[in-house]
């Protein structure tokens, strides 16, 4: 029933693309949210 990622992705190859591109911009969206998120107290 549950087949894993390379299974998934053996029968759909364009998904590799989507799939690495997804982590891609998700890795790079985590560190800007996290900056967004700090507190700057101020003088």
């Amino acid at each position: 029933m549950h087949e894993s990622v390379a299974d998934y992705v053996a029968e759909h190859p364009k998904m590799a693309g989507v799939l690495f591109t997804a982590m891609l911009l998700l890795s790079q969206a985590a560190p800007v949210a996290a900056n967004a998120m700090t507190a700057d107290p101020g003088p």
